[in-house]
């Protein structure tokens, strides 16, 4: 969503307050604030987190990853859009249960062992203090009830979802609502990504992981710093054989909709160089690279034997938003990262919006045609073949 000025990063104080520094070691690596530790499922990977990798972990299998563009079930903290669509026709509710908002998803990601997921907004009640000016019209603040966190693990069913925060809305109600948002969704069994640099342990069994990092123009760890996104993944790869890096990147609407290998700006905000964080992130060991920010689909590629998605547009934005046009459709990518973190059996499953962010599965395939399109003009070369009905492969 649109919003000048308002994509700030955390303050540092805040920062330092949730990373506490381990004794003096060569690795210099920090242990979370326990509402970031908590994200982390057993002691045990908790351990490895902070310890030399002395071996490979002793067996790995094939892992079915899905992964959606933004997701905002809701805003309690402005309901003015409420009485504009009520002028227009419509009357919907402001806060919705979110349960049903996300439940025509399911059978999409059915067989998943990872779901990831842009969590567009602060998750909390109460009061908060004021994101936006007065008579702002390029700023908005989210925060979605908080029910929204459990209605995010129910979509998962039996895989591990992973909630994506880095983004310029998951500090919507300031920093003590991030923290919020960081335990209520711990508290639902929901793994976070993005809060920091660490990399997020997903168990997959046996002593097997896949790591998935976050990161944004706003947050702690930022997109602007190719060095670092290098550094930062090449950590997680030593310790993970598969790493999932997700970026919250780029200009917004449906001027938007290309990928261009320059620094985009938006709303007088540096929002990063897509194309160049990609192949830093790639660079640093990631097999699957998943865009969103846009608000609206842009191409698909292969970096090497990885696979990067530019942005999957808007997945269930409730709520203020722009559901006509570019902004209507959206798509959940899937696929299967075998042992050594190949990329195979990837698919587009396109989805539609309809006001005020009801969505479903759209048998039309528009995002997945529209990706293809995409993907022919901005990716002539790296571009990942995809079909009308959504396969994704490599070019013949």
């Amino acid at each position: 969503m649109r919003s000048a000025g308002c994509g700030r990063a955390p303050h540092s104080a805040f920062l330092f307050r949730l990373l506490v520094p381990l004794p003096h070691s060569a690795s210099r690596t920090r242990i979370p604030h326990p509402a970031l530790t908590s994200r982390i499922p057993h002691l045990a990977l908790a351990v490895a987190l902070v310890s030399p990798i002395t071996a490979q972990p002793p067996s790995r299998r094939d892992v079915r990853v899905c992964a959606g563009g933004d997701v905002t079930l809701g805003t309690n903290l402005d309901t003015s859009w409420v009485l504009a669509k009520a002028r227009a026709g419509a009357r919907p509710a402001a806060l919705p249960d979110p349960w049903p908002l996300l439940a025509p998803l399911r059978p999409l990601v059915t067989g998943a062992d990872v779901l990831l997921l842009n969590v567009e907004g602060a998750i909390g009640a109460g009061r908060a203090p004021r994101k936006c000016a007065r008579g702002s019209t390029l700023c908005y603040a989210f925060r979605q009830p908080p029910e929204a966190a459990a209605a995010l693990r129910r979509l998962g069913d039996s895989a591990h979802v992973v909630g994506n925060v880095a983004n310029n809305h998951a500090h919507d109600a300031g920093d003590a609502g991030f923290a919020g948002t960081l335990a209520r969704l711990d508290a639902a069994g929901v793994l976070v990504t993005g809060a920091d640099t660490l990399a997020t342990a997903v168990p997959i069994g046996e002593g097997d992981t896949v790591a998935v990092l976050g990161f944004s123009p706003w947050t702690f760890a930022r997109v602007h710093d190719l060095a670092a996104v290098r550094r930062h993944v090449a950590r997680a790869a030593e310790r993970h054989a598969r790493v999932i890096v997700t970026m919250h990147i780029g200009a917004e609407g449906a001027t938007a909709r290309r990928t261009r290998d320059v620094v985009e700006r938006f709303a007088g905000e540096n929002r990063g160089n897509s194309v160049a964080f990609a192949r830093a992130a790639v660079r640093g060991g990631a097999s699957l690279v998943i865009g969103h920010g846009p608000h609206v689909l842009r191409g698909i590629e292969w970096v090497g034997p990885s696979l990067v998605a530019h942005s999957l547009g808007n997945l269930v934005t409730y709520g203020p938003f722009n559901h006509s046009g570019y902004d209507d459709h959206g798509a959940i990518l899937c696929a299967t990262l075998s042992a050594d973190g190949t990329v195979r059996d990837a698919r587009l499953h396109s989805t539609r919006q309809r006001a005020p962010g009801l969505v479903e599965a759209d048998p039309t395939h528009l995002g997945a045609r529209e990706v293809a399109e995409l993907t022919r003009l901005d990716f002539p070369r790296t571009g990942a073949r995809v079909s009308p009905t959504g396969e994704v492969g490599p070019r013949p």
